[in-house]
């Protein structure tokens, strides 16, 4: 039987040496001959098919040509997720001198039952935050100093627990969607309960208030319109059910009376404000995607409205500019994200899920530059010892143009400051708790919350 054994064994050991000869053989250029170091694979790597079918290469018709940013202008309210209806703030000036003011712990933070994913708003001197346990915190915006805490569950009804959601504030009231499968409305100075309106499903999605409407997507990709004043539902919209979805509170974006949805389907629709009707839709998917993942096909960042032109990303590849009237591409890029892009002067900045900075003329699509976020930032994490680790990069938050820097978050505990035109990071803050929601500016600072449930507050 040992005999066997080691019969066995000697050959399996040939024929692996045999195959690799082969694949040797097969190389380009020559790669793998003998006596050729790189013919020596120490630890390996593994490249994502995905990504490497994505990389984008700069224009050579843009090469050596600057673009225009507008200067900073101030950011007096940051009352939406996106900061406006639209989901765009162009450049704001917040945090100057790019240094940690204070920090405060807010509430519950990321568990096996909740997560932290509702991004800040702001407005009258406060700050509005959601926990990992859908508890509504207003915070001092010069101090950190807690004013009210509300808890939107309801205990007979939430026992089976739930997460997500997010906040918007308008007309004196904060607006509450929360995985718990409700829509709250408080009192902004008190935290008071104006109306609580129960849905069938949960709410991971954050709500955009405009005029009587507060606008909110649930998990099975149904857009809800309810009045501000007494939370009925005043018209509902349906899209493609979708379960594989990405962990982020994505949120519609609103013009005059046009809605634009996103949906874990990959649809951004476009619908009327005042009914509901559909005007138009596009799925931002591609048809050769290449790996299971990128089956999920949600549009996990916000669709951000600009001079007449909506711009989407969705997790299976595609980055679209779509006219707002028609909802035709104007121009698509292979790009696979989960963060909204960020239209700013003549460029769009988007950052890739694989961790790529991207600067993308704003009218054609052509690439400026693109930079290398994770160049020098893997970690080896994991195992026992030094079998079965693996190695792990950061997943990237942002961007927010603030004084004339590109700030981003990342799940290492950074906030880092890039410059805008060459894209080569300037600053690094250490945060203590890793960060996965985009930074908000308000009253010439920038307001992070941590996956702990940490706020912090960069002056």
């Amino acid at each position: 039987m040992n005999r066997v054994l080691k019969v066995a064994l000697i050959c399996g050991v040939a024929a692996t040496m045999a195959s690799c000869g082969a694949v040797s053989r097969n190389l380009p250029f020559g790669l793998g001959k003998k006596g050729d170091p790189k013919a020596t694979a120490s630890e390996g790597q593994r490249i994502s098919v995905l990504e490497f079918e994505q990389q984008l290469a700069p224009s050579a018709a843009l090469s050596g040509r600057t673009y225009f940013l507008p200067g900073p202008q101030a950011a007096t309210a940051w009352t939406q997720p996106g900061g406006t209806a639209e989901n765009l703030v162009e450049h704001v000036i917040a945090a100057p001198d790019f240094k940690i003011a204070w920090k405060r712990d807010i509430g519950r933070g990321s568990a096996r039952v909740g997560n932290v994913m509702a991004p800040i708003v702001a407005a009258d001197g406060k700050i509005f935050v959601l926990d990992g346990e859908s508890t509504v915190s207003a915070v001092s915006a010069d101090t950190g100093a807690v004013l009210w805490k509300t808890d939107v569950k309801n205990g007979e009804r939430d026992r089976n627990g739930g997460f997500g959601g997010g906040v918007a504030v308008a007309g004196g009231k904060v607006f509450v969607s929360s995985g718990y499968r409700s829509m709250t409305a408080l009192d902004a100075n008190t935290g008071t309960v104006a109306w609580t309106q129960p849905v069938d499903a949960p709410i991971h999605g954050a709500p955009t208030v405009v005029g009587s409407h507060v606008f909110v997507v649930d998990v099975d990709s149904q857009l809800f319109a309810f009045d501000v004043n007494t939370g009925a539902q005043d018209w509902t919209y349906r899209g493609i059910a979708e379960p594989a979805r990405v962990m982020r509170a994505s949120s519609p974006a609103v013009t005059g009376n046009t809605v634009i949805a996103p949906f874990a389907s990959g649809q951004l629709v476009a619908l009327s404000a005042l009914n509901g009707q559909s005007l138009w839709e596009q799925t931002l998917s591609r048809t050769s995607r290449t790996s299971a993942l990128s089956e999920v096909r949600d549009v996990a960042g916000r669709p951000v409205i600009s001079r007449g032109m909506v711009y989407g990303v969705s997790h299976s590849g595609v980055l679209s500019a779509l006219d707002l009237r028609s909802g035709q591409p104007k121009w698509q890029l292979p790009v696979t994200g989960v963060n909204a892009p960020l239209p700013v002067g003549d460029v769009v900045f988007v950052v890739s899920k694989s961790g790529e900075l991207i600067t993308a003329n704003r009218d054609t699509g052509q690439i400026y530059w693109t930079r290398e976020l994770n160049e020098g930032r893997a970690r080896k994490v994991g195992g026992f010892l030094r079998f079965g680790r693996r190695t792990i990069t950061p997943q990237w938050s942002g961007p927010l143009l603030a004084s004339n820097r590109l700030v981003m978050v990342n799940s290492y505990g950074e906030a880092v400051a890039f410059d805008p035109k060459t894209g080569v990071a300037q600053t690094t803050l250490k945060l203590g708790a890793p960060a996965y929601i985009a930074p908000a500016a308000y009253n010439g600072a920038l307001y992070v919350l941590t996956d702990t449930g940490q706020l912090i507050c960069i002056r």
